[in-house]
């Protein structure tokens, strides 16, 4: 199925990386030729300092009160660039207190064919968006590190496929079909020490699922050699100048990885090229 209704959830403040994961968000989704959604988000910050309280001004005293981070500037920003890549969007601006962000957010993507996501480097809020759309959106996602946005590329030529034969891996490859078939190179790769017999078998029989859905594909295992597969995936994206990786999220449960790490915290926390990722 073409991706063709893309959600743009937008929260923090429009700084100079976020203005350009924005503009590159847009870009992409005009490549897809897709409508895109962008839903700012201003957060509630309620400040009670004793000099509001007790200022003779009520204007002054109600300010105080209550701010909210610029979301109207991220909006200016995406105006701004489905303007000038003339593409079909859709706004909406809303006022929640923190705890109501993510969840908001993933209500609204499940009638979405992705979520595009812009990803700041070791967020805590960003990690928390991320994870509430993988468990609660049902749908994929496509995430923008802000660090890297000015370099992206808009056309994904060039797919890395993490592949480890889990269902979440599985899942991820289904999603991302309509953009494996209009790629020009798909690597498949396993990150293991072992290389068994199992391992092999499982890379060709995806080469050769791949094939029925008219993509070429090849397939290599890579060793983690003490480092950890997060880090593997990142090296292999630097050395090979990938486009996208595709991969599983939390194969293994998300308080194992909280505790020992894994590989889905460590490209959520700083996504090394765009990436897709499902669950």
């Amino acid at each position: 199925m073409p991706i063709k209704d893309i959600l743009l959830p937008l929260v923090g403040e429009p700084d100079d990386r976020a203005i350009a994961a924005i503009e590159k968000c847009v870009a992409v989704a005009g490549d897809f030729a897709a409508r895109i959604e962008a839903l700012a988000v201003e957060e509630d910050v309620s400040v009670r300092p004793t000099v509001a309280l007790l200022a003779s001004d009520d204007g002054v005293a109600a300010g105080l009160v209550r701010s909210a981070t610029d979301a109207r500037g991220l909006l200016r920003a995406f105006d701004d660039a489905a303007v000038r890549f003339g593409v079909r969007n859709v706004q909406d601006l809303r006022r929640l207190p923190a705890d109501e962000i993510a969840p908001t957010l993933a209500r609204q993507a499940r009638l979405k064919d992705l979520s595009l996501v812009p990803v700041k480097a070791n967020s805590n809020q960003s990690e928390s968006i991320v994870e509430r759309l993988l468990f609660k959106s049902g749908r994929p996602l496509l995430l923008c590190p802000e660090e890297l946005a000015t370099e992206l590329p808009v056309a994904l030529d060039d797919i890395l496929i993490a592949w480890d034969h889990s269902a979440p891996a599985a899942r991820a490859i289904a999603d991302a079909l309509p953009l494996l078939q209009t790629a020009s190179s798909v690597r498949i790769i396993t990150a293991t020490d072992k290389r068994s017999d199992d391992e092999l078998r499982s890379g060709k029989a995806l080469v050769d699922h791949l094939v029925e859905h008219g993509i070429k594909a090849s397939f290599e295992t890579v060793g983690i050699d003490g480092s950890s597969v997060g880090k593997v995936f990142e090296a292999y994206v630097r050395s090979n100048r990938i486009d996208l990786l595709v991969m599983g999220a939390y194969r293994h449960s998300r308080l194992n990885e909280i505790i020992w790490g894994g590989a889905t915290k460590t490209v959520i926390g700083r996504p090394p090229c765009w990436v897709m990722m499902s669950r």
